[in-house]
């Protein structure tokens, strides 16, 4: 079972994941949804994303030889006071358009 956490104001995601949604993409975009509690994450490859969510553009840093990746999603944890205590997250994946949303507050 795939996992998302996070840890140090970092979004973990395991390598299953990052293989799926981001494929060869290095850069993620990403948005908090402050009425639903929900981080929305997408390759910077998703357009319909821009138009829709005025997102803010990320690097995936590796973080092990397995192909974990790590978002720094500080300013959008402090910018909306979401809690960041390390802890596994909810979420969901939408695999035909490549969304994470992930239940954060």
């Amino acid at each position: 079972m795939t996992k998302i956490a996070l840890k140090s104001s970092h979004i973990y995601l395991e390598s299953e994941l990052v293989k799926t949604i981001f494929g060869n993409v290095h850069y993620a975009y990403a948005a908090y949804i402050k009425e639903k509690h929900q981080l929305l994450i997408t390759p910077v490859s998703s357009q319909w994303f821009v138009k829709m969510h005025n997102p803010a553009q990320f690097l995936l840093k590796s973080r092990n030889l397995k192909g974990d990746k790590t978002l720094a999603l500080r300013e959008i944890l402090i910018d909306n006071e979401i809690d960041t205590t390390d802890r596994e997250l909810d979420f969901e994946v939408i695999a035909k358009t490549k969304l994470i949303k992930v239940t954060i507050k």
